[in-house]
């Protein structure tokens, strides 16, 4: 039988794995192989398409349907640029926080699920517990289509899926949906006095963005709304852009990524459509008078389907049952829930620390909320030994 560590010792060593999403998260995912092998957990780990990273699927208990997945990403967002106070991928101890990359986005839940392995074999589960961990969700979730696939095929139907995305331990059962887009153009390059000759492709991207801004003035008053959500309207960003070679030369590129976070899944796919239609019929006929190659090409990179509620989640359900909280929220974050439901299974959000935290410098999770997770998740053990009432 492998170590008993405590939560704070395991989550310790995930943040010392320096595993940013433009990294390797290979190192991290041999430790909870080893380590869920020592206590006797075969582990189901699969690469990606260049072997730089990999994801895993372990089942605790008997391989039947109704399981419980317990799922979180392995990745962290970069902490360059960030006034950080000590060693990100240090976890320091201080006035009851926990400081370090990841110990609230969100290694703090899979340390807490980790430690438990001893408890939950110990109890002989009646049903199964899937621990399902997956690579670049801080990137578009990435990684989560063929982790959830080869879930679906690998393993008994699952009844339920919990992922521990930072909800200061409150139920959530709804998320947007972010769908990001590269929008490509390409000019004619002139010299810059000869503007009658060239089509600035800056200023044609430029004309693209405002027609987006003007689309999102439109979801604050006539799109889709969720109350519950900060804002509660579909929004529209443009995060970066860049074109051009030299001041002297009219542009003959510019390429810029943009997202649309939606509380309806059709939202974003019905902008896209307007954009392309506003292109087509209005900004590129008289371009293609100068140059007819002039065009304007926009990509999908990433979609991530909303969490959308429903009356008979069996997730939200037991998370009900087992903390008493009688009412579920909605965050503005995109996760991999909505993924998980897309694929059948029904899914909600629960974890430790505040979403305000996630992303910052100085980044913590209180060890209240560890604690509290730690209740949480051995709470479901016990669920599936037969051990609560169902």
């Amino acid at each position: 039988m492998g170590d008993v560590l405590t939560p704070f010792e395991i989550l310790r060593r995930l943040i010392a794995f320096d595993t940013v999403s433009a990294r390797s998260n290979k190192a991290m995912i041999e430790f909870i192989a080893d380590y869920l092998e020592e206590h006797g957990i075969s582990c189901n780990i699969a690469p990606n398409e260049d072997g730089t990273k990999a994801d895993m699927i372990a089942t605790i208990g008997p391989m039947v349907e109704g399981g419980i997945v317990l799922s979180g990403h392995t990745d962290v967002v970069p902490v360059e640029g960030q006034d950080w106070q000590s060693e990100p991928f240090n976890m320091v101890e201080r006035d009851g926080l926990l400081y370090g990359r990841g110990t609230c986005d969100m290694k703090g839940f899979i340390a807490v699920v980790m430690s438990l392995v001893p408890e939950m074999i110990k109890l002989n589960l009646k049903r199964p517990l899937h621990l399902v961990f997956s690579y670049d969700e801080e990137v578009g979730c990435l990684g989560a289509p063929a982790l959830i696939s080869r879930m679906i095929r690998d393993v008994p139907m699952p009844q339920a899926a919990i992922i521990g995305e930072p909800t200061s331990m409150k139920l959530v059962n709804a998320h947007k949906g972010v769908t990001i887009f590269e929008t490509v153009v390409t000019g004619c390059p002139a010299h810059s006095s000869q503007t009658q000759s060239g089509v600035n492709a800056i200023t044609v991207a430029a004309e693209c963005v405002v027609f987006l801004k003007s689309k999102a003035k439109e979801f604050q008053t006539g799109g889709s709304l969720d109350a519950r959500l900060q804002p509660p309207y579909n929004t529209v960003s443009v995060g970066m852009i860049e074109g051009g070679t030299a001041l002297n030369i009219i542009a003959g590129e510019c390429k810029f990524n943009w997202d649309c976070r939606s509380i309806a899944g059709q939202d974003a796919g019905q902008l896209l459509e307007k954009l392309e239609r506003y292109c087509l019929e209005e900004l590129l006929p008289p371009l293609k008078e100068i140059d007819p190659k002039v065009k304007i090409v926009t990509r999908k990179v990433a979609a991530i389907p909303p969490l959308t509620p429903s009356d008979d989640n069996p997730a939200e359900a037991l998370v009900r049952q087992l903390t008493g909280q009688n009412q579920a929220g909605a965050v503005s974050f995109a996760a991999e829930a909505g993924m998980f439901q897309d694929a059948g299974v029904p899914s909600v959000i629960c974890g430790p620390g505040s979403i305000t935290q996630a992303h910052q410098p100085n980044e913590f999770v209180e060890i209240t909320q560890i604690d509290a997770c730690t209740e949480f998740v051995r709470k479901i053990a016990h669920w599936a030994a037969d051990k609560i009432d169902r």
